[in-house]
């Protein structure tokens, strides 16, 4: 617990603060290609939900939520592997799965969008440690989650505290949805730029040829050694699937192996397990894993082009194909170098580089911007949630 609060903020249990608290621990129903989404321990990252890609059929949900249906603006927890993840629902239509607990403020006392913050912090975050069970994989029982103690300012200035955040927090998912609508767009451009007019008919000055003879595998290798501690590593866990924007990087001060180096901007590629799709372009300048290839064009006026074929589904189903092993299968490069592709001239390809180059400097700045609120955020969690810092009587007034 905080040393010292402000004396009129008071400290009670959990359970003593909820209207509702709904576990799913029983038996998933069978999963269907659609319907309604089914929001998994695994979606539930960084204090968000990502895209679900699991649904339940209309028929099943009211018999998989009979414990109590979710609400918007409740608050889900994974109660195990992994403890602790933090979201909160918005108003879409979801199913929760097993390891998920959803959490409901009592009116006036407890203000959920405060509590999102406050379950992330480290003051819950430890307690939830310490009640947890197992070695491996820690969890929590109900029984533990409803003695975590919390530590409630007035409810006016929960919810200023939670409007505080949750500005940043929104500006933070407008960046994201804005890096997918920029990539969806690169996407079509490409596809009508260069696959569907190859499709065609193979127009003048365009010709058969393969990707290798426009891009190549930058291999920098560096020893472990030689990497500078603050430098951003990017390994597969930092890459999301079917996103060209790495959002996510850690740093370098407790690497034990060799990796490879790459420059902002160039397109980096999941190799182990090709067909999780994970390729992207680097937003700083950093080392990789050595499960990831360093892409890049042989020229600049080729980026847009290759870009376009190195994240395609095409490109991805190609390498999957060819990759070897099978626990562990991975791509290489020569089967990339060798794809296919119809070349148009020098000219048309430096066209589109220049007409999609400003949205990839966008996604990547979008990124920087969203890292610094996030670190913004960060820092301003336990000053807020200790009272070290408070919030102005007038914002107070503004969100209550």
């Amino acid at each position: 617990m905080p040393d010292a609060f402000p004396k009129q903020w008071e400290v009670a249990p959990l359970e003593d603060c909820l209207a509702a608290i709904i576990d799913y621990r029983g038996k998933s129903p069978e999963k269907t290609k659609q319907g309604v989404p089914l929001v998994t321990a695994k979606v539930v990252k960084g204090g968000r939900i990502e895209t679900p890609d699991e649904f339940i059929a209309e028929e099943n949900y009211d018999d998989w939520m009979r414990r109590g249906m979710p609400a918007a603006g409740d608050v889900v927890m994974t109660t195990e592997a992994p403890l602790g993840e933090i979201a909160q629902l918005d108003g879409q239509r979801v199913a929760l799965a097993q390891r998920l607990i959803t959490l409901r403020g009592k009116p006036q006392v407890l203000d959920n969008t405060f509590l999102k913050f406050l379950m992330q912090s480290d003051f819950i975050q430890n307690q939830l440690k310490a009640r947890s069970t197992g070695t491996t994989v820690l969890g929590i029982r109900q029984s533990e989650l409803r003695k975590v103690s919390l530590i409630l300012p007035p409810y006016d200035e929960q919810c200023a505290i939670g409007s505080v955040l949750g500005a940043l927090d929104d500006k933070i998912e407008l960046n994201r949805r804005m890096n997918w609508t920029l990539e969806a767009m690169t996407q079509t451009l490409f596809k009508n730029w260069f696959v569907d007019a190859a499709a065609t008919k193979i127009r003048k000055g365009w010709r058969a040829g393969t990707l290798g003879e426009v891009t190549e595998n930058a291999r920098r290798g560096i020893q472990a050694d030689e990497i500078e501690s603050s430098t951003p590593y990017i390994g597969l866990e930092h890459m999301p699937r079917h996103c060209i924007a790495l959002s996510d990087w850690g740093h370098s001060d407790e690497l034990e192996s060799n990796k490879f180096e790459f420059h902002q901007g160039e397109i980096l590629f999941g190799k182990l397990r090709p067909y999780f799709h994970k390729v992207g372009v680097a937003p700083v300048d950093g080392v990789c894993s050595t499960d990831i290839l360093v892409v890049r064009p042989k020229a600049p006026e080729w980026f847009g082009f290759v870009l376009g074929h190195v994240s395609s589904v095409e490109l991805v189903s190609h390498t999957n194909a060819a990759s070897t092993g099978t626990k562990m299968p991975r791509a290489n490069w020569n089967d990339i170098a060798r794809f296919e592709v119809a070349l148009p001239p020098n000219s048309l390809a430096a066209e589109f580089t220049d007409f999609i180059r400003p949205m990839i400097d966008r996604i990547i700045a979008n990124i920087h911007e969203s890292r610094t609120l996030a670190e913004l955020r960060d820092v301003l969690l336990p000053k807020l949630l200790s009272g070290e810092l408070r919030v102005p009587a007038k914002l107070k007034e503004a969100v209550v």
